[in-house]
This record gives structure tokens, sequence and C-alpha cells, in this order.
């Protein structure tokens, strides 16, 4: 039997083994300046910090160790948001994987934990929305230096991703009790497959049902409906199964506009974990 943190490292694995993915990385497709292999790493180098959560470590400090890990490899920011969901929920495994758990997790964080994740940007570069002007002094790009006005408004970790809804839906999951996550999870347990082929098939109908918000931030909100849109009509079409070359045409257009949906990446990898933990999947 696995441990959540052996869990952990496989879902980072097997989301980016899923093809195809359109617009992130996958097995048969790179990115410009980010490759299958630094992803690999990635989830390899993420491993101290989930053992950290696994452990009863904060959340706060192993988010940390986790990205501090992760961003060893010269490819940058790999799974910084797939981490921020992962981490809580390798810390709730220590009772059980399911909402109520995770959700207690995250509202017990502190202002150590909000300190820790500020310093997590210190190791990768992070596309994030610019905050509202009340929150400058608080926009995590500003990495330790930010950390003075947390602590001098006593801001958890929570708190500040309370914050940061909308316009970053990894945050949102945190103030939702994971309920995207979970619902992924269930459609993995749902389908038939290798565990990889289901990912890639639940990362599209995640994408069909809601606007990502990294392509949000990168590019504009026209810009994610329209990527929403097309996901939807694939999907409808039931195009995985009956013209998946229209879907690979999708995921090679993404790619070669620099549209990147990776926040529905980091999403579907929470639910691999979940899945994973469940038994409700075995690659």
């Amino acid at each position: 039997m696995r441990s959540p943190e052996a869990n952990a490292e496989l879902a980072l694995l097997l989301e980016v083994a899923g093809t195809p993915k359109p617009g992130n990385v996958d097995r048969r497709r790179d990115l410009p300046d980010l490759r299958f292999d630094h992803f690999l790493a990635g989830a390899v180098g993420a491993r101290g910090g989930l053992e950290l959560a696994a452990n009863g470590a904060a959340v706060g400090p192993a988010f940390e160790h986790a990205i501090e890990g992760m961003s060893a490899q010269t490819g940058g920011n790999t799974q910084f948001g797939s981490l921020l969901l992962l981490v809580p929920l390798v810390r709730a495994a220590r009772k059980e994987v399911s909402q109520p758990v995770a959700e207690a997790v995250v509202r017990d964080t502190t202002v150590s934990d909000a300190a820790a994740f500020y310093r997590a940007f210190e190791y990768v570069d992070v596309a994030v929305p610019d905050p509202p002007a009340e929150m400058a002094a608080l926009d995590v790009r500003r990495g330790a230096d930010a950390i003075p006005a947390l602590e001098e408004r006593g801001l958890t970790l929570y708190d500040v991703l309370d914050r940061s809804v909308p316009g970053d839906d990894v945050a949102r999951e945190w103030v939702r009790g994971f309920e995207r996550s979970f619902a992924a999870a269930e459609r993995l347990a749902e389908r038939d497959g290798p565990v990889s082929d289901r990912a890639a098939a639940v990362f599209l109908s995640l994408l069909a049902e809601r606007s990502d918000t990294l392509v949000t931030t990168r590019h504009d909100e026209a810009t994610a409906r329209a990527v929403t849109d097309r996901a939807a009509d694939l999907v409808e079409a039931d195009a995985l199964e009956t013209n998946p070359t229209a879907v690979d045409s999708f995921a090679d257009d993404l790619v070669a506009r620099g549209i990147n949906p990776g926040t529905t990446a980091d999403i579907t990898a929470a639910g691999l974990f979940i899945a994973l933990e469940h038994g409700a999947v075995e690659p």
C-alpha cells in the first residue's frame, strides 16, 4: 500500500502523463521553455515537502519545502498550484481524505503558514493577477518582503487565499472545500482505461465547465471563455471517443498560441490524489 506522499507524487506524474491535455505539457507535447522531463523532475523534487505534510508538519512549511524541491530543475515552475492543493490534502490523509477534513486543515492554518507561502514565491516565477490597491503590500510576488505587512494584519494562509477569490481557482478550491478536486476524483473513478487516459478526459471535462483562471491572468477573460467553449463542444461531441484528432488539434493549437490552462491541470492532479487515496483508481 502506497503512503499518502507516494500517492501525491504519483498523482503529479500521472497528471503530466495524460494526453491530450490541451495547452499543457503532456507526454507528447512540450512548451517552448517547459518540457515533460521538467515535470517529472519537479514531482520527484517535491517529495520531501509532501513527506513533511504526511508526517504532520504545518501546511505552510511543508508547502515551502515542496516548492523548493520542485524548483530544483531547469524549467522553473512546474507544479506550484498542484502542490498548493496537494499539501493540505496529504495533511488531511493523516485522518481521512474527505472534504470536511481537508476544509478543517486549511482553516487551521496560521500567519506562520502564510509567511512560508510567501517565501515559496522566491523559488519560482508564478503568474498571478495584480492585487487590488488595498492589497498591494501583500502582493505575493514580493515574496518575503511582504511578510511584515502580512504579520501586521494577522492574516493566516487561509485568509490570504480567501482574498484571492475570484481570480484564482486554486485559491477557490481552498475556500470551497476542494469541491472540484473531489468531483474530479469521482469522474476518474467512473471512467475506464489507463489512469493517465482517464486524467486527460477528466481534464477536458473540467476545462469545458469553467474558464481557466491562469488563461485569464495571462491573456484575458474572452480568451479563457473561448477555450472553455471549444472544450465544451468537444465534450458534448464525445470527441475523445468519436474524433480524437479534433482534440489533438485543439491541444496543438493552444500550445502554438501559448495558451496554458494550468489551473485545470492543478485540479486534475488533486483529483488524481484523492482517487488514489480512495482506491478508486490503480495504475
